[in-house]
């Protein structure tokens, strides 16, 4: 409900100072939301899509322009480069906005931050770097800057009313609409930007096949756009991954992706992997970051370590490999799993007549065609009339020479100033504009030779006029001076692709990577929960294991590097792993914490590791109640890759203990007074279901429970019917003096 107007509502508002004051300051009004939208939002709206976010046909934002169109009224085209801070103290008198967004745009433009691919700034000091977060670029009184030589493409005749001109912000200087430029910048650069319900992402093209391309469509305006235009080029190189559909589908629609992968080289002598150019949409510290990301959850096994050495000579990222690992295979790998290959998402939003439009190249290209030609148009009117009053202005000079001593006795004998102009028109019959140009020359000019100096030229001019004149009238004289243009600016700035193009690419696939390699090892557990994995060939040379003080090994088992770990937990939990998961130790190290390395939660704890050749038998949960689950080890195998199972077994009574066995066998379970059982598994019924809380087993008086387990040998008791029983639930039997007690095992 609406909140009802008081009597403070209306009450007249108190200046803020002579003659000034808000308008309905503090009053509340009652407004539908579609109204607050409209008036509110949408202003806002679009002025980012306008004035901020999306670029135009000449390839620039707002803020570019303004700053490139300051940099050259401040003659930074030739000559040395001056502080930033005070490019960017000029550029305030066209952008508002705060000197930090100015620098901030002047350093993207910057050959030194590498972010374009034809940068229209010339850098000294350090610019940053696009590739790299850490990589800060200086403050504004630290480094220095000019325009670049390919900046004077983008200024071409922009004197001469090539493109519109508005008053700044403040009405104290005009600004052009569009620059003039001479090649399609809109598609020589990266440009990205996000606004209001839209955004735009233009991928940047080798301005010699973007220039032939042009001329191309010029001449054909059915050209197939793909003939020429190959792929797009990137200033930071790497791999296009080309996709004629997908490249066809950009061209004619402008929205699509287009792969990216990575540069490297590989180092023989120090067996390591050099990358030095990466996608556009990533950053070192990205890729670096993945990478370790997967080595800490042993997707990647291959690699020792991993650095940036990313400096003034360029970026790298090296990754030392371990031995046998095939760099090649690896990269394909990680292509897959890193942002080493990564996707160049295309959205060519571009403002036509001041309309976003998303476009095709094929599109595009023919829009600023037609930039390109109403430019050279106005530029030729121009010129034309130029010449047109010069020769206006001689040909009036022309009546002079007739009677020259008659021009100096009219201007001798008017008696008023103001006169001169009048009495000259009468006497020669020349207009106003020629009369004022003949009395403001000197009157040592005033003679025979300086007039036909200046009138000789009469003749040329009405030649290049009735020349201009034609091409105004013809459209493909128009065109052939565009195509001329173009092929100048191919000449000039053009070079080699930086991103080279792979028509056919190795795909990683994952069911054939590599094998884990297959070896014995021998794995020793500790109470405290550590595992150290030795090579069973290395054991010879092995001392005793180290433990921490007050450790001691629990359990070694022998197996291969290619067998799988059962963890279970305290919590009910197990986690699976494989031997290989953990590195090869020594002796002399206390090994992995298996804890930490599977990241198990803060208070959990480990309570029972087996090792899986093959999910082939049973595991037996002994708890302390006296009841017994057998539950088939299938039970714990899983097709996908599942790092963790909940439920492994039941908690509704505390766990005696657990043993893993491949097929049926004899054990012994131990009750806390003093009672023996053993039991055949075989008469137990195996169970799907992890957490079944098993069937009674052993009997316990009050207060007693079940507090150990281990396997049964021959002759371990004298009289080994006593403990066996052909029903159950039963209690066991107290061992005798004549059992031999020396192998009972609590």
């Amino acid at each position: 409900m609406a909140r009802k107007k008081n009597s403070r509502d209306n009450e007249a508002q108190t200046p803020l100072a002579d003659n000034v004051h808000i308008q309905d300051a503090g009053l509340i009004k009652d407004e539908k939301i579609v109204d607050t939208l409209k008036w509110n939002y949408m202003p806002y709206a679009m002025s980012v899509i306008l004035s901020r976010a999306i670029p135009e046909i000449d390839g620039f934002k707002p803020s570019h322009r303004k700053l490139l169109y300051t940099m050259y009224n401040m003659g930074l085209l030739q000559g040395a480069t001056i502080k930033s801070a005070n490019i960017v103290g000029r550029t305030m008198q066209l952008n508002p906005h705060g000197d930090a967004s100015i620098y901030e745009t002047m350093i993207r433009l910057s050959r030194g931050n590498e972010s374009l691919l034809y940068p229209y700034v010339e850098s000294k000091g350090n610019f940053g770097k696009a590739y790299s977060k850490n990589m800060m670029y200086a403050a504004s009184r630290y480094t220095e800057a000019k325009l670049a030589p390919i900046a004077k493409e983008l200024f071409e005749d922009i004197n001469k009313d090539t493109v519109d001109f508005v008053d700044n912000y403040d009405n104290s200087m005009k600004e052009p609409t569009l620059l003039p430029v001479t090649f399609p910048s809109i598609l020589a650069n990266v440009t990205t930007g996000i606004a209001v319900g839209m955004a735009s992402s233009i991928a940047s093209f080798n301005l010699k096949e973007l220039c032939d391309t042009t001329i191309a469509l010029i001449k054909n305006p059915d050209h197939d756009v793909s003939e020429t235009l190959l792929a797009p080029d990137f200033v930071g190189g790497g791999y296009i991954i080309y996709d004629k559909d997908e490249l066809d589908r950009i061209y004619k629609t402008g929205r699509g992706s287009v792969k990216v992968r990575a540069r490297y080289t590989y180092d023989k002598s120090y067996n390591c992997i050099d990358v030095t150019q990466i996608p556009p949409t990533t950053t070192c510290e990205a890729i670096i970051d993945k990478v370790v990301e997967l080595v800490k959850s042993n997707k990647i096994k291959e690699i020792s370590d991993i650095r940036d050495e990313t400096d003034l000579k360029g970026l790298r990222i090296t990754l030392d490999l371990k031995r046998g690992v095939d760099p090649d295979a690896f990269m394909t790998k990680l292509y897959k799993l890193t942002p080493l290959e990564d996707t160049f998402s295309c959205n060519f939003n571009v403002l036509i007549n001041g309309y976003p439009k998303v476009l095709g190249v094929n599109d595009i290209l023919k829009e600023w065609i037609e930039f390109r030609l109403e430019c050279v148009k106005r530029r030729t009117q121009f010129t034309l009339n130029k010449k047109a009053e010069r020769l206006h202005l001689l040909q009036g000079l022309e009546k002079i020479l007739l009677d020259i001593d008659k021009a100096i006795k009219i201007i001798r004998n008017t008696e008023s100033e103001a006169d001169v102009v009048p009495n000259l028109m009468i006497g020669f019959g020349i207009d106003k504009i020629q009369a004022e140009y003949v009395a403001e020359i000197k009157l040592r000019h005033l003679n025979r030779e300086y007039i036909l100096k200046r009138t000789k030229d009469i003749e040329s001019l009405k030649a290049e006029i009735e020349e201009l004149q034609t091409i105004l009238d013809s459209k493909n004289k128009l065109k052939k001076i565009i195509i001329k243009e173009l092929s100048e600016v191919a000449d000039k700035y053009s070079g080699e692709r930086k991103s080279e193009i792979l028509y056919e690419v190795e795909e990683f696939d994952a069911t054939a990577e590599a094998e884990i390699p297959d070896y014995p090892v021998t794995l020793f557990i500790t109470k405290e929960g550590y595992l150290n994995k030795i090579r069973t060939a290395n054991l010879r040379m092995s001392g005793e294991q180290k433990v921490k003080e007050g450790d001691e090994v629990e359990t070694t088992f022998e197996c291969s590097n290619k067998d799988e770990l059962l963890v279970f937990t305290d919590k009910g939990q197990v986690y699976k792993a494989k031997v290989d998961d953990f590195p090869d130790g020594k002796a002399s190290q206390l090994g992995i914490y298996v804890a930490g390395k599977l990241e198990m939660e803060q208070d959990e704890k480990v309570v029972y590791i087996c090792v899986i050749k093959e999910y082939v038998g049973y595991m037996i949960f002994v708890f302390e109640n006296g009841k017994v689950a057998k539950v088939d080890i299938t039970a714990y195998q899983t097709k996908t890759n599942r790092k963790k199972l909940l439920k492994a077994y039941s908690l509704k009574s505390p766990l005696a203990c657990i043993e893993y066995i491949e097929e049926d066998c004899e054990l012994v379970l131990c009750s806390t007074s003093g009672r023996m059982l053993i039991l055949n598994t075989g008469a137990l019924t195996p169970k799907a279901s992890k957490d079944t809380i098993g069937v009674s087993v052993m009997t316990q008086k009050k207060n007693h429970k079940v507090e150990s387990m281990h396997h049964y040998e021959d002759g371990e008791f004298e009289k080994a019917w006593r403990f066996r029983t052909k029903n159950l639930p039963a209690a066991g039997a107290l061992p005798t003096p004549a059992d031999n007690a020396a192998q009972i095992t609590f």
